[in-house]
Order: C-alpha cells, then structure tokens, then sequence
C-alpha cells in the first residue's frame, strides 16, 4: 500500500497496477509524432504569452490611458492647480524636451533652474537648423554658442560652460526654440493656479500611467498664464491654447489642451502640447540629475552668495579713485556689449581716469566692413561710423581705433549717453570719482581675473546696475553694466600707457578772429 503524503488518493481502479481499458490504444495511437505535435502546440502557446507580457513591459510609461476619460475628482484637481508651485519648490530639474516630429524635430537636453531663473540646454535633432550648439536663457533673453558641426543627437551640456563665442539671440517668438523655452520657464510658478475652474470642467482625467517606476495620473488642462507678479512669468508669447476656465456648455477640456504627467506628490513628470504654431512639443523632467546650472558672462556668470561688503571691502572701494589714477592713470580696453535684443558689439580702445577720456572703435559682429568710433570726455559724447576691411576683426589688435582722431568722419555729439554702451563707457570714467554708497553695495562672489583674486561688487544707483571687479590691490579689472534687455556688458581694463593723439580735437572752440 502507497502511504506516501505526496500522493494523493486514487479513485478505485486507479491503482499502480491497474489502467483503464482505453489507455493502451490511445497511446498507440498517440505515437511519437503525436506527442512532438503536443509539445509544440506548448511551446508556441508559452511564446506567445512571453512575448505579450514583454510588449506589455516594455510599453509601460508610454501606453495609452488605461481607462476613459472622466472629469477630475476634487483631490486631482487640487494637484493639478499646485503642480507649478511643485516644480518652483524643487528650484531646478534636468529637462529633455522634444519640439516637432521627424526629420523636423529639434531636441533640447540640459537643466532648468526656476529660483533664477535660468536654462541651459544642448540643442540638437534632425531639425536643429541654425539653433544648432549651447543655449543659456532667462525669461528676457537668449544667448546662444552656435555649433554647426555638432553632432545629431544632443548631451548633457558641460557643468562649466565655455567663455568665449556667445551671442545674443532674438529668435522667433512662440516657435521652435523660443516657443521651448516659455513652455520651460511656464512650468513653475510661486502660487497655485485657482482649482475651481478644473473642478467644474477646464481639466480631465485621461489615465494612469508608470514613469520611471511610479505611478503617474495623465490630466489633461490648458496651461493658464502664470500670476503676473509672478517671478516667473514669460515676457514672450505664451503657448495658452485656452483659458483656465469652465466651457460654456460645462463640457471636459478640449482634446488640443496640453497633458500633464502628475505622481502622487502633485510633481510634474511630464508634459505634452503644442506651441502656438501648432508644434508638437513634450518635456520630461528629471530631478535626480539637476545641477546648479552656471550663467554665462553675459547673463551674470557663476552663481554667489551675495552679502554685505565687510569694512576691509568698503575701504577698498573708497580707495577706488586713488587707486585708477595713480601711475599712467590710464587703461587698455576691450569691450563686449550685447544690447537690444540682438546686437553683438565687440571692440577696443583706451581710457584715461586721468584725463576723463574713452576712445573705443566699436563693430556688430554679424555686421562687416563698418565699425563705429565712439569717444566719451568732459564735453560729452561723440560717434562716428567709419569703413574698414571686409576681414577685419571685431575684437583684437585690430579693433582699436585709428590715431589721431579722425577730422572729416562726421561726428554726432551728445551731451548725455545714447544708448547702455555709453553709459558703461561714463561709469567706468566716472569710477575715479567718489566711492560708491556702501549702502547699496553688495558683494556678489569671489572670482578670478588675469590670474588675480578678485571680488566683485555691485552698486545700485540711480536705476543702474554696476559691477566692479576689484583685485586685492584696489585696481579695476572689469566693469559691468546691466542692460534693460537683462544682460551683462562688460569693460575689460588692463592698466598701461594712453597713446598720444587721444584729444577732443573736434570740440575745442575755433579762436575768434581779431578785428582790424
């Protein structure tokens, strides 16, 4: 008797040593090929199943919504309207954005941070045209180091960026790269969006999805205008499709509102739209790799701790003016003003504190063969356009203006600055002037310049914003000026000789003629 517990009863007639009647004939008939043909019929029906959990795997993430479509529960809509505030807190995130399908996608990889706020993406794909290189922006301004020979498929951009070959960019608003960056800067705000709209039809539950291993509810919503007092808000043409409110007939969203991927702690991981040209755009976020990104010169170079300036610091200040006219009393410059929305300016001259005088030859770099000489003295301003070489340098040797003053270039004078280039040419003459209020100086960072320490403070006056770079001796090195368009032109001073020939031979008064 079988007394094994493995085994379980057999029925009567069942026993090891007995089976039933048909059992011999059917495995006659079953044969050795009968059983290959069971065995595949497994086999396949194995496969089959393994492949469609594999599909399903793998789709995970980027799936349809799971479910139909309903309006938004009180709890969703209550995520839904704080999600910005979410990407605010979180101050920054890396971001991989796709704008447009195809041979025509243009792709965008690097970090955003939202406290500045500041971008700073790779931009490449198939359709990057001219957008092709590095991007640093803020909500005012685009600056750009064009790459056309990158490669395709864009990387993370370099922690520290490269100093030199940036420009100042006005691309087209609500299109492309520009269209990228409002939906960018658009993704945070430091208040929540009103949630009773959404509650009462202006959002929708699509589905449920995973990204990155965690649930994510997709809501479907218009992107409402940030507050206006919002430290965020866009200056260029905002990508709202519709208003943040209830249809007319309290019908769900429209299917043309953008997507938002949102996890259970009301942060966003995703979101799909389209620009106001009707560009497809997705933006995915990643707030694991988010670095602090470091501003170029132009947008105010690397991040401080901005603090009061120490005693040591405020009398060295007030030592500023002794200090620029001791020796020669003067200093070579070099000059790189971006101003407007697009202008490049580039070029060279000399200053005297001495003497009260700024003598530069200024060019646009995308403008060859005229360059633009402009002098600041005691009198006032003067500038006049003059023909140079199709080749010749924006900056460089060869960017410093022609000795003796030209008598025949048809000056214009002014007796105020024209435009921020003058008025950073008159604050670096003026530096030999009184000391600025210590009660407006802020020291920003400790830096580097020539191979010197050097600390850099900013002074607040008369609606202005400069930066003086001091060494530890007390000498100038730099000079910054914030422009209106929110950038950073600066004046390079390197001490030395004037040459001879700086005068203001146009302004001195013709003797008057004696009388017989």
């Amino acid at each position: 008797m079988d007394t094994s517990p493995d085994q379980p009863p057999r029925p009567p007639g069942a026993g090891p040593g007995r089976r039933r009647a048909g059992h011999h004939r059917h495995a006659a008939a079953q044969g050795p090929a009968g059983r290959r043909r069971i065995t595949l019929v497994a086999l396949v029906v194995v496969a089959v199943t393994a492949a469609a959990t594999l599909v399903a795997g793998l789709l995970a993430g980027t799936q349809a919504p799971t479910a139909t479509t309903r309006a938004l529960t009180d709890e969703e809509a209550e995520r839904l309207a704080a999600v910005r505030v979410g990407t605010y807190r979180d101050v920054r995130a890396g971001v991989r954005v796709a704008v447009g399908t195809g041979a025509g996608r243009t792709d965008l990889v690097g970090w955003v941070d939202w406290s500045r706020p500041l971008a700073y993406l790779d931009v490449g794909g198939p359709g990057a045209g001219q957008d092709r290189g590095l991007v640093q922006a803020t909500p005012s301004a685009v600056v750009q180091r064009p790459d056309p020979a990158a490669i395709v498929t864009p990387a993370r951009p370099p922690l520290v960026p490269p100093g030199d070959r940036w420009r100042l960019r006005n691309p087209l608003p609500g299109r492309g790269l520009a269209g990228a960056l409002t939906v960018l800067f658009a993704l945070a705000a430091d208040r929540p969006a009103p949630a009773a709209p959404l509650r009462a039809g202006a959002g929708r539950w699509l589905g449920r999805e995973t990204l990155g291993g965690d649930p994510v509810d997709i809501l479907q919503a218009a992107l409402w205008p940030p507050p206006a007092s919002a430290a965020t808000a866009p200056t260029t043409t905002p990508v709202t499709t519709t208003s943040a409110a209830t249809a007319p007939d309290g019908r769900p969203a429209d299917d043309a509102d953008p997507r938002w991927w949102v996890d259970r702690d009301a942060r966003l991981r995703r979101w799909s739209g389209r620009l106001t040209d009707g560009t497809p755009i997705t933006v995915d976020l990643d707030r694991v790799d988010r670095p602090t990104p470091w501003p170029v010169n132009a947008l105010g170079g690397r991040p401080g701790l901005p603090r009061a300036a120490t005693d040591e610091e405020t009398a060295r200040l007030g030592r500023l003016a002794t200090r620029l006219r001791a020796g020669t009393g003067s200093a070579a410059v070099t000059v790189s003003a971006p101003l407007g929305s697009a202008a490049n300016l580039r070029g060279g001259g000399w200053l005297s504190w001495s003497a009260g005088v700024a003598y530069l030859s200024v060019a646009e770099l995308d403008t060859l063969g005229r360059r633009t000489l402009r002098r600041r003295d005691r009198a006032g301003f003067a500038r006049a356009d003059v023909p140079v070489g199709p080749h010749t340098a924006a900056a460089g040797p060869s960017a410093t203006p022609p000795l003796p003053l030209p008598t025949g270039a048809g000056w214009r004078l002014a007796g105020q600055p024209v435009d921020e280039l003058d008025a950073l040419l008159d604050a670096a003459v003026r530096a030999a002037g009184p000391a600025p209020d210590a009660t407006t100086t802020v020291h920003v960072r400790s830096d580097r310049r020539a191979g010197h320490p050097v600390d850099v403070f900013e002074v607040r006056r008369q609606g202005q914003r400069v930066r003086y770079w001091l060494d530890r001796s007390g000498f100038l090195h730099r000079l910054e000026l914030r422009t209106t368009g929110g950038v950073w032109a600066q004046l390079e001073l390197t001490p030395g000789p004037l040459p001879a020939g700086i005068v203001p031979a146009h302004r001195k008064p013709s003797p008057p003629t004696p009388r017989g």
